[in-house]
Protein backbone atom coordinates (compact mmCIF):
# COMPACT_ATOMS: atom_id res chain seq x y z
CA UNK A 1 0.00 0.00 0.00
CA UNK A 2 0.93 3.39 -0.98
CA UNK A 3 0.25 6.47 1.95
CA UNK A 4 0.14 9.51 -0.06
CA UNK A 5 -0.70 12.72 1.69
CA UNK A 6 -3.56 14.48 -0.62
CA UNK A 7 -4.71 17.97 -0.39
CA UNK A 8 -8.77 18.43 -0.90
CA UNK A 9 -11.12 21.51 -1.61
CA UNK A 10 -12.44 20.97 1.23
CA UNK A 11 -9.24 22.93 3.27
CA UNK A 12 -8.30 19.23 4.86
CA UNK A 13 -5.28 17.18 4.01
CA UNK A 14 -5.51 13.30 4.47
CA UNK A 15 -3.17 10.64 4.45
CA UNK A 16 -4.60 7.68 2.18
CA UNK A 17 -3.69 4.47 1.15
CA UNK A 18 -3.84 3.99 -2.79
CA UNK A 19 -3.61 0.08 -4.57
CA UNK A 20 -4.25 -1.08 -7.80
CA UNK A 21 -3.91 -0.10 -11.39
CA UNK A 22 -5.55 3.59 -12.18
CA UNK A 23 -6.74 2.27 -15.27
CA UNK A 24 -9.09 -0.22 -13.22
CA UNK A 25 -12.71 0.55 -11.71
CA UNK A 26 -12.30 2.66 -8.40
CA UNK A 27 -13.29 0.88 -5.46
CA UNK A 28 -13.15 3.95 -2.06
CA UNK A 29 -13.14 2.59 1.15
CA UNK A 30 -14.15 4.14 4.37
CA UNK A 31 -13.32 3.50 7.53
CA UNK A 32 -15.56 4.15 10.98
CA UNK A 33 -14.66 4.96 14.73
CA UNK A 34 -11.88 4.48 16.15
CA UNK A 35 -9.41 3.38 13.07
CA UNK A 36 -8.28 4.42 10.06
CA UNK A 37 -7.53 2.92 6.66
CA UNK A 38 -6.00 -0.12 8.21
CA UNK A 39 -9.64 -1.36 8.85
CA UNK A 40 -9.17 -2.58 5.38
CA UNK A 41 -5.80 -4.33 5.41
CA UNK A 42 -7.01 -7.89 3.99
CA UNK A 43 -9.15 -6.23 1.65
CA UNK A 44 -7.02 -3.60 0.29
CA UNK A 45 -4.78 -6.36 -1.41
CA UNK A 46 -7.17 -9.29 -2.55
CA UNK A 47 -9.57 -5.90 -4.17
CA UNK A 48 -6.23 -4.20 -5.53
CA UNK A 49 -5.61 -6.97 -8.14
CA UNK A 50 -8.41 -5.75 -10.51
CA UNK A 51 -9.43 -2.56 -8.78
CA UNK A 52 -8.15 1.32 -8.06
CA UNK A 53 -8.62 1.31 -4.30
CA UNK A 54 -8.53 4.27 -2.52
CA UNK A 55 -8.88 4.31 1.57
CA UNK A 56 -7.86 7.70 3.12
CA UNK A 57 -7.50 7.97 6.71
CA UNK A 58 -10.43 9.81 7.06
CA UNK A 59 -10.75 13.80 8.91
CA UNK A 60 -9.78 13.24 12.70
CA UNK A 61 -8.43 10.25 12.55
CA UNK A 62 -4.93 9.50 12.58
CA UNK A 63 -2.36 11.60 11.05
CA UNK A 64 -4.93 13.58 8.83
CA UNK A 65 -6.07 16.62 9.58
CA UNK A 66 -8.31 17.83 12.64
CA UNK A 67 -10.13 20.89 11.80
CA UNK A 68 -10.91 22.47 15.55
CA UNK A 69 -15.04 22.58 16.65
CA UNK A 70 -17.81 20.12 16.48
CA UNK A 71 -19.28 21.48 13.38
CA UNK A 72 -16.11 20.76 11.17
CA UNK A 73 -17.29 17.06 11.64
CA UNK A 74 -20.95 17.07 10.50
CA UNK A 75 -21.73 14.43 7.51
CA UNK A 76 -22.03 17.32 4.88
CA UNK A 77 -18.52 18.23 5.28
CA UNK A 78 -16.99 14.95 5.44
CA UNK A 79 -19.13 13.96 2.09
CA UNK A 80 -17.50 16.79 0.46
CA UNK A 81 -14.13 14.91 1.70
CA UNK A 82 -15.12 12.20 -0.23
CA UNK A 83 -15.89 14.00 -3.62
CA UNK A 84 -12.69 15.94 -3.21
CA UNK A 85 -10.72 13.41 -2.78
CA UNK A 86 -12.35 11.67 -5.86
CA UNK A 87 -11.87 14.79 -7.76
CA UNK A 88 -8.36 15.11 -6.50
CA UNK A 89 -7.62 11.81 -7.72
CA UNK A 90 -9.97 12.29 -11.09
CA UNK A 91 -12.45 9.93 -10.37
CA UNK A 92 -15.53 10.15 -11.59
CA UNK A 93 -17.55 7.36 -10.11
CA UNK A 94 -16.55 4.87 -8.13
CA UNK A 95 -17.83 1.81 -5.80
CA UNK A 96 -18.51 2.72 -2.48
CA UNK A 97 -17.65 1.02 0.72
CA UNK A 98 -18.29 1.93 4.17
CA UNK A 99 -17.77 0.61 8.01
CA UNK A 100 -19.38 1.90 10.98
CA UNK A 101 -19.11 5.58 10.84
CA UNK A 102 -17.74 4.93 6.71
CA UNK A 103 -20.88 3.49 6.41
CA UNK A 104 -23.14 6.16 7.71
CA UNK A 105 -21.18 8.71 5.08
CA UNK A 106 -21.82 6.14 2.49
CA UNK A 107 -25.49 5.76 3.58
CA UNK A 108 -25.41 10.36 2.42
CA UNK A 109 -23.15 10.43 -0.13
CA UNK A 110 -25.12 7.37 -2.31
CA UNK A 111 -28.70 9.13 -2.07
CA UNK A 112 -27.14 12.43 -2.70
CA UNK A 113 -24.47 11.91 -5.46
CA UNK A 114 -26.21 9.00 -7.48
CA UNK A 115 -24.99 9.49 -10.56
CA UNK A 116 -21.16 9.64 -9.03
CA UNK A 117 -21.40 6.00 -6.18
CA UNK A 118 -22.24 3.62 -8.59
CA UNK A 119 -22.63 0.50 -6.04
CA UNK A 120 -22.80 0.81 -2.37
CA UNK A 121 -21.32 -1.98 0.25
CA UNK A 122 -22.56 -1.33 3.59
CA UNK A 123 -20.90 -3.49 6.25
CA UNK A 124 -22.54 -3.04 9.82
CA UNK A 125 -23.31 0.73 9.60
CA UNK A 126 -27.34 1.46 9.91
CA UNK A 127 -29.59 3.17 7.50
CA UNK A 128 -30.13 6.44 8.88
CA UNK A 129 -34.06 6.07 8.86
CA UNK A 130 -33.92 2.70 10.25
CA UNK A 131 -31.60 3.19 13.01
CA UNK A 132 -33.38 6.38 13.98
CA UNK A 133 -37.06 4.63 14.07
CA UNK A 134 -35.26 1.98 15.78
CA UNK A 135 -34.22 3.76 18.69
CA UNK A 136 -37.55 5.37 19.32
CA UNK A 137 -39.52 1.97 18.56
CA UNK A 138 -37.10 -0.46 20.20
CA UNK A 139 -35.90 -0.28 23.80
CA UNK A 140 -33.45 -3.23 23.29
CA UNK A 141 -31.84 -0.87 20.16
CA UNK A 142 -32.02 2.02 22.56
CA UNK A 143 -30.33 -0.03 25.48
CA UNK A 144 -27.46 -0.84 23.00
CA UNK A 145 -27.24 2.96 21.59
CA UNK A 146 -26.34 4.24 25.17
CA UNK A 147 -22.69 4.74 24.42
CA UNK A 148 -23.05 7.32 21.62
CA UNK A 149 -24.66 9.69 24.63
CA UNK A 150 -21.49 8.75 26.52
CA UNK A 151 -19.43 9.49 23.53
CA UNK A 152 -21.06 12.99 23.37
CA UNK A 153 -20.01 14.14 26.65
CA UNK A 154 -17.30 16.57 25.95
CA UNK A 155 -15.54 15.85 29.32
CA UNK A 156 -14.53 12.20 28.16
CA UNK A 157 -11.76 13.27 26.21
CA UNK A 158 -10.02 15.60 28.71
CA UNK A 159 -6.67 14.79 29.39
CA UNK A 160 -7.19 11.15 27.38
CA UNK A 161 -3.49 10.41 27.43
CA UNK A 162 -1.43 7.56 28.95
CA UNK A 163 -3.33 5.22 30.45
CA UNK A 164 -6.52 7.16 30.19
CA UNK A 165 -6.16 5.81 26.77
CA UNK A 166 -5.11 2.33 27.40
CA UNK A 167 -8.15 2.30 29.91
CA UNK A 168 -10.34 3.51 26.75
CA UNK A 169 -8.84 0.62 24.56
CA UNK A 170 -9.57 -2.08 27.27
CA UNK A 171 -12.76 -1.15 27.97
CA UNK A 172 -14.69 0.78 25.15
CA UNK A 173 -13.52 -1.14 22.31
CA UNK A 174 -11.67 -4.47 22.40
CA UNK A 175 -14.25 -6.04 24.55
CA UNK A 176 -16.51 -5.50 21.58
CA UNK A 177 -14.47 -7.27 19.29
CA UNK A 178 -14.42 -10.89 18.40
CA UNK A 179 -11.29 -12.66 18.93
CA UNK A 180 -9.42 -9.94 20.59
CA UNK A 181 -6.48 -7.72 19.55
CA UNK A 182 -3.04 -8.39 19.10
CA UNK A 183 -0.21 -6.29 20.37
CA UNK A 184 1.12 -5.03 17.46
CA UNK A 185 -2.73 -3.89 16.48
CA UNK A 186 -3.23 -2.43 19.67
CA UNK A 187 0.71 -0.28 19.22
CA UNK A 188 -0.81 0.86 16.30
CA UNK A 189 -4.30 2.13 18.00
CA UNK A 190 -2.31 3.66 20.33
CA UNK A 191 -0.11 5.76 18.36
CA UNK A 192 -2.78 7.10 16.03
CA UNK A 193 -4.98 7.97 18.88
CA UNK A 194 -2.18 9.87 20.50
CA UNK A 195 -1.77 12.23 17.61
CA UNK A 196 -2.42 15.72 19.20
CA UNK A 197 -6.31 15.85 18.91
CA UNK A 198 -7.22 12.96 17.90
CA UNK A 199 -9.43 11.50 20.24
CA UNK A 200 -11.27 15.03 20.44
CA UNK A 201 -11.87 15.03 16.99
CA UNK A 202 -12.77 11.34 15.98
CA UNK A 203 -15.46 11.76 19.27
CA UNK A 204 -17.01 14.88 17.39
CA UNK A 205 -18.17 12.50 14.61
CA UNK A 206 -20.77 11.48 17.32
CA UNK A 207 -21.30 14.76 18.61
CA UNK A 208 -21.88 16.25 15.47
CA UNK A 209 -24.39 13.77 14.56
CA UNK A 210 -28.03 14.76 14.63
CA UNK A 211 -29.47 11.49 15.97
CA UNK A 212 -31.25 11.63 19.18
CA UNK A 213 -30.46 8.65 21.58
CA UNK A 214 -33.30 8.62 24.12
CA UNK A 215 -32.60 7.03 27.64
CA UNK A 216 -33.93 3.39 27.88
CA UNK A 217 -36.64 3.71 29.86
CA UNK A 218 -37.32 7.17 28.71
CA UNK A 219 -40.76 7.75 27.97
CA UNK A 220 -40.48 10.17 24.45
CA UNK A 221 -42.63 10.97 22.12
CA UNK A 222 -42.34 8.97 18.78
CA UNK A 223 -41.55 12.08 16.06
CA UNK A 224 -44.04 12.16 13.66
CA UNK A 225 -40.95 12.79 10.63
CA UNK A 226 -39.81 8.92 10.92
CA UNK A 227 -42.92 8.11 9.25
CA UNK A 228 -42.57 10.65 6.22
CA UNK A 229 -41.24 9.44 2.66
CA UNK A 230 -36.72 9.51 2.26
CA UNK A 231 -35.06 9.14 -0.51
CA UNK A 232 -34.12 5.63 -1.66
CA UNK A 233 -30.83 4.37 -2.20
CA UNK A 234 -30.94 3.52 -6.07
CA UNK A 235 -27.87 1.95 -6.34
CA UNK A 236 -26.94 -1.88 -6.17
CA UNK A 237 -26.21 -2.54 -2.72
CA UNK A 238 -24.68 -5.11 -0.68
CA UNK A 239 -25.09 -5.41 3.10
CA UNK A 240 -22.30 -7.35 5.02
CA UNK A 241 -23.30 -7.85 8.60
CA UNK A 242 -21.83 -9.17 11.32
CA UNK A 243 -24.62 -10.67 13.34
CA UNK A 244 -22.76 -10.34 16.77
CA UNK A 245 -22.47 -7.23 16.94
CA UNK A 246 -23.81 -5.86 20.38
CA UNK A 247 -24.39 -2.20 19.29
CA UNK A 248 -26.42 -2.52 16.21
CA UNK A 249 -28.73 -5.15 16.42
CA UNK A 250 -30.10 -7.37 13.84
CA UNK A 251 -33.25 -5.46 13.52
CA UNK A 252 -30.84 -3.05 11.67
CA UNK A 253 -30.81 -5.24 8.51
CA UNK A 254 -34.41 -6.41 8.88
CA UNK A 255 -35.79 -2.73 8.23
CA UNK A 256 -33.83 -2.01 5.19
CA UNK A 257 -36.08 -3.17 1.97
CA UNK A 258 -38.53 -0.43 2.16
CA UNK A 259 -35.49 2.02 1.67
CA UNK A 260 -33.16 -0.29 -0.66
CA UNK A 261 -35.01 -1.45 -3.59
CA UNK A 262 -31.90 -3.12 -5.17
CA UNK A 263 -30.58 -4.86 -2.01
CA UNK A 264 -27.94 -8.10 -1.22
CA UNK A 265 -27.43 -9.00 2.29
CA UNK A 266 -24.51 -12.00 3.41
CA UNK A 267 -24.78 -12.44 7.12
CA UNK A 268 -21.67 -13.38 8.85
CA UNK A 269 -23.42 -14.97 11.68
CA UNK A 270 -19.93 -15.45 13.77
CA UNK A 271 -18.73 -11.88 13.17
CA UNK A 272 -19.00 -9.01 15.15
CA UNK A 273 -19.38 -5.39 14.71
CA UNK A 274 -15.71 -5.31 13.36
CA UNK A 275 -16.12 -7.79 10.43
CA UNK A 276 -13.68 -6.24 7.97
CA UNK A 277 -10.02 -8.10 10.19
CA UNK A 278 -12.60 -9.84 12.44
CA UNK A 279 -13.79 -12.40 9.57
CA UNK A 280 -11.76 -10.95 6.52
CA UNK A 281 -12.38 -14.16 4.61
CA UNK A 282 -15.84 -14.55 4.79
CA UNK A 283 -16.20 -10.31 4.21
CA UNK A 284 -13.78 -11.09 0.97
CA UNK A 285 -15.57 -13.54 -0.16
CA UNK A 286 -19.11 -11.83 -0.18
CA UNK A 287 -17.12 -8.93 -1.76
CA UNK A 288 -15.69 -10.60 -4.60
CA UNK A 289 -18.88 -12.86 -5.64
CA UNK A 290 -21.47 -9.18 -5.90
CA UNK A 291 -18.70 -7.24 -7.20
CA UNK A 292 -18.28 -9.83 -9.90
CA UNK A 293 -22.48 -10.53 -10.38
CA UNK A 294 -22.61 -6.71 -11.05
CA UNK A 295 -20.25 -6.29 -13.26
Amino acid sequence: MDLQRIALATGVELDVAIAGDPANPPIILLHGFPESHRTWRHQIPELARDHYVIAPDQRGYARSSKPEGVESYKADKIIADLMGLADALDVKHFTLVGHDWGGAIAWGAAILHPLRVKRLVILNAPHPRVFQKSLYDSRDQRKASQYVNTFRNTALDQGMTGSALEHFFASGFAQHVVGGIGGEEKAIYMDQWSQPGAMTAMLNWYRASSFDVPKPDEDVARPAELDAPFPPVTQPTLVIWGMQDKALLPMQVDGLPPYVPNLSVVKIEDGGHFIPWEKPEAVNRALRGWLAAEV
